[in-house]
């Protein structure tokens, strides 16, 4: 092998990282939910590799298993595997964010009343009842003070998902 193709080729420390990468991505689909597995455009002895090491209780047999796992992704374009798995890290923290943002209304509306509800009024486009809402934020402080079941709570939270995704 002359020097010029041994410098273009990885070195095996890279290779080593690119096979470990790989092997995580095979290891992350045996956690997939089936019907998340199913919507994958996985090829079938990968699908049944992964589908065998979900059976698997044994701790020596799993990882034989999941290196067999690295094994099949080194043989196949992966890509649209990390680009499925990547948008599916996305949604993830996506909604994340949203249920957060409920979150901190939904203490806002408790810490402020009133003015925060004006503020919420302003940054949706539907109509909240007042006295509902009033209702609910009484309702929750004092569930909040008497450490009782967050029922209240829970459903100022509902009305405030609601509110912002109409």
């Amino acid at each position: 092998m002359s020097e010029e193709e041994e410098n273009e080729r990885p070195s095996k420390s890279a290779r080593k990282r690119q096979s470990d990468d790989l092997q995580a991505l095979g290891e992350a689909l045996i956690d997939l939910p089936q019907s998340e597995l199913d919507a994958l455009p996985l090829p079938e002895q990968l699908l049944d590799a992964v589908l065998l090491a979900r059976r698997i209780k044994a701790h020596g047999g799993l990882y034989r298993q999941k290196q067999y796992i690295g094994k099949l992704m080194r043989k196949i374009d992966a890509e649209p595997i990390r680009a499925a798995m990547d948008a599916k890290r996305e949604r993830e923290l996506v909604e994340a964010r949203r249920f957060r943002r409920i979150e901190q209304w939904r203490d806002r509306l408790l810490a402020d009343g009133a003015a925060a509800l004006e503020q919420l009024r302003a940054e949706t486009s539907v109509p909240l009842d007042d006295k509902v809402f009033a209702e609910l934020i009484s309702r929750a402080r004092e569930e909040r003070t008497h450490n009782s079941p967050p029922h209240a709570s829970r459903e100022l939270f509902r009305l405030v998902r609601e509110a912002l995704a109409g």
